[in-house]
């Protein structure tokens, strides 16, 4: 399992995870495209952003393995923000690559991507 770098380890001042320290020996958590619905609550609002805004950060257009990212919080934003960039892909695979879909992502979060970036 690659280990991201640099990456934060969760959002800060919180509990919210955005990585793992180590791999499931029973392979890796799939991924599933999670539902977000309007009435979330403030906190889960900025934990989704602050990770995005990781992702933009650390990775920007190009595709990226999932490595140590944690799957809950990528389940968040997968296949919709966060989509595979390899065909098949296997979501229960550590070393699955993934790609921001950068006009749903922006969308998304207009505030992580005020500045204009890469894009």
């Amino acid at each position: 399992m690659m280990k991201h770098r640099g990456f934060p380890g969760r959002l800060p001042g919180t509990d919210f995870q955005f990585t793992i320290r180590r791999g499931n020996k029973d392979g890796a958590t799939r991924l599933v495209a999670r539902e977000r619905y309007a009435d979330r609550r403030p906190a889960d609002r900025r934990a989704d952003a602050g990770f995005m805004a990781a992702l933009w950060e650390n990775f920007g257009q190009e595709p990226f393995e999932r490595g140590n990212l944690d799957a809950g919080r990528l389940s968040w934003l997968f296949g919709r923000e966060v989509v595979p960039a390899e065909d098949p892909f296997d979501p229960e695979s550590y070393e699955a690559l993934l790609k921001i879909d950068v006009p749903r992502a922006r969308a998304a979060f207009p505030e992580v991507f005020k500045g204009g970036g890469s894009a």
